[in-house]
């Protein structure tokens, strides 16, 4: 199994615990990049104009509800490339 499938799962099998720094790697991996950083908000952007804000909580790691919203689109993305 690749790195890249390893984070994968590790994100969707637990999105209440990924640090934050995994989460750029991780969208990188489906083509997404990050588009600009305003505070702390970080935007990721797809070539086909979707885009991603995540913001880390107080323990450095990645939102709950951003990171489901997020395999939400990338399974999307999975099954429009079927």
């Amino acid at each position: 199994m690749s790195r890249r499938d390893k984070r994968d799962l590790k994100i969707r099998n637990n999105p209440h615990d990924v640090d934050f720094d995994d989460i750029g790697p991780w969208l990188a991996d489906y083509g997404f990049s990050l588009h600009r950083v305003k505070g702390s908000h970080h935007i990721f952007i797809h070539p086909e104009g979707e885009l991603l804000n995540f913001q880390p909580d107080k323990n450095g790691k990645a939102k709950t509800y951003q990171v489901k919203q997020a395999i939400e689109i990338l399974d999307e993305f999975k099954e429009r490339d079927k």
